[in-house]
């Protein structure tokens, strides 16, 4: 880590009064290289001038000329690396909205202040921040090319992790997600993000998802054979509904592998339904004909989040993470899943709730009557040699969890 006093820290507030009040918090912190300005236009000036760009900017919003808003945008065409924590007295949404834009632009956001505040606020979100040097390491995104990632897929270089669900009223263990990883001969282990992309737009996501639900599958079968009954979701992408041919293929996948279709859940992602709905409602309705779960993933995320439920034979809802970490105390998430919750209740569909991180989301959860649960609180994802060690450890806490 880097020593507190070697990081840089740019202060922007119109408020001479809050510059004065943050440099001596920040001073009392242990942080000594504090630059203050009262506006954004000198403080570009000071960043310009300087060898390097401030590890973190702590950016008042509402300011006359330049508003922080349009400050965020300045950052991104110098292409900051560092973090930025916001100070505003505006209300809870608009910062949200805010710290989502900065989200939105790669820039690490630790969060905000909401005017007034006092030391312990400012510390806790301190308490967050990461190296400078990880920061850019973060925000540097490896990409890869066609040809490797092709190449991953013919050499078996593709390999399933797997999240647990439990039951929320109980905390049982009924199932995990797959998730592929690609353990690159150089690079270690590379996440989907990285890939996943590559194989849809140039044609390989079929290979691609063959090779999960294979792999996935035997897993499941495995794992019966020793006596776990999981039921096991896998990811699917909206090209691979387009092809007729794959409800088949997945059948006779399953088949081959000698496991039933009810054991098999197929998430798709919310987000990118759908376009032109004859071809993957076919496919998916095929599926569900043939005693395979359909599950809408990352509820709440896309432009049509009702049609899609209405018009296909989904039996799961996955409430996305984003509004389900931090609802417990936060009044806009906790609408929006609320009526997530209630409308898959009201349709006779199981809720899982994904991006459970903490005690407080997990509780949330069992008050609200929530069926499934998912998230790091519980598990992160595992090799599926680690899951029955797993499962025996999980279930031996259930009492101090519950």
């Amino acid at each position: 880590m880097v020593e507190i006093s070697a990081r840089r820290i740019l202060v922007i507030d119109d408020d001479p009064f809050m510059l004065k009040l943050m440099s001596h918090l920040l001073g009392h912190l242990g942080f000594i290289q504090v630059t203050t300005c009262d506006n954004g236009r000198d403080a570009l000036e000071k960043m310009d001038c300087q060898n390097s760009l401030p590890d973190l900017i702590l950016l008042d919003l509402c300011m006359p000329e330049m508003d922080g808003i349009e400050f965020l945008r300045h950052l991104v065409e110098r292409s900051y690396t560092g973090s930025v924590i916001l100070v505003s007295g505006e209300d809870e949404r608009m910062l949200q909205c805010v710290e989502k834009l900065v989200q939105e632009h790669k820039i690490p956001a630790l969060g905000y202040l909401h005017k007034p505040f006092n030391s312990e606020d400012l510390f806790a979100l301190l308490e967050k921040w990461e190296c400078p040097k990880l920061n850019k390491l973060w925000s540097a995104k490896k990409t890869y090319n066609v040809d490797e990632v092709r190449a991953a897929i013919v050499n078996g270089e593709l390999v399933n992790y797997y999240q647990p669900k439990v039951v929320v009223a109980t905390g049982k263990v009924v199932g995990v997600e797959s998730l592929v990883r690609w353990y690159h001969p150089q690079d270690g282990m590379v996440f989907p993000d990285h890939f996943i992309g590559v194989a849809e737009k140039h044609g390989l996501i079929d290979d691609l998802t063959r090779a999960v639900i294979g792999e996935a599958f035997a897993q499941t079968k495995t794992w019966q054979d020793d006596g776990l009954h999981l039921r096991v979701a896998i990811n699917i992408s909206m090209d691979n509904l387009a092809s007729l041919e794959f409800a088949d293929y997945v059948a006779a996948a399953a088949s081959a592998a000698d496991i039933e279709p009810d054991c098999i859940v197929l998430e798709v992602t919310e987000s990118r339904l759908m376009k032109e709905l004859s071809g993957p409602l076919e496919t998916l309705t095929r599926l569900r004909l043939k005693h395979f779960s359909l599950s809408i993933d990352d509820f709440g995320t896309g432009h049509s989040s009702f049609i899609q439920v209405c018009d296909i034979p989904f039996n799961e809802l996955k409430v996305d993470k984003r509004f389900v970490h931090g609802a417990a105390s936060n009044a806009t998430l906790r609408a929006i899943y609320g009526t997530s919750l209630s409308l898959a209740q009201q349709l006779g569909m199981k809720t899982v709730a994904e991006g459970v991180e903490d005690r407080a989301d997990w509780d949330l959860l069992r008050s609200t009557g929530c069926d499934l649960a998912q998230g790091y609180f519980i598990a992160k994802p595992m090799p599926a040699g680690d899951i029955p060690a797993w499962i025996t450890a999980w279930e031996a806490n259930i009492e101090n969890i519950l």
